[in-house]
């Protein structure tokens, strides 16, 4: 390794000049804190004629689709699609490594 390139004197004094100018006297005070904000999941009622209704509209149905359709978290649709199922409302059709794919009964 070699040494490190040798600044000219003009980058020299503008560094120096620029570090005089951003040292400013810190106040004795922490900065303050920001409160913790938990995300509300409230996942929609699988029981509701509402919900049941807006599945049924659906083609095919993955998680994205129902997470993005009712705004909530992967996770949830993931749930959400799970019971709809046992309920028997959709249909599994197939399955990849990280994707189920229904369809709504008819």
């Amino acid at each position: 390794m070699g040494s490190k390139k040798k600044k000219s004197a003009k980058k020299t004094q503008r560094t120096r000049s620029k570090k005089g100018e951003q040292k400013e006297p810190k106040s004795s005070a922490p900065p303050p804190k920001r409160e913790k904000k938990t995300a509300g999941i409230f996942p929609p009622n699988p029981r509701s004629e509402k919900v049941i209704n807006e599945v049924k509209k659906m083609k095919t149905l993955t998680q994205f689709a129902v997470a993005s359709r009712f705004n909530i978290r992967l996770s949830v649709a993931k749930d959400l699609l799970e019971q709809l199922e046992q309920k028997g409302v959709i249909q599994f059709v197939s399955r990849s490594r990280n994707l189920k794919i229904y369809t709504p009964v008819d």
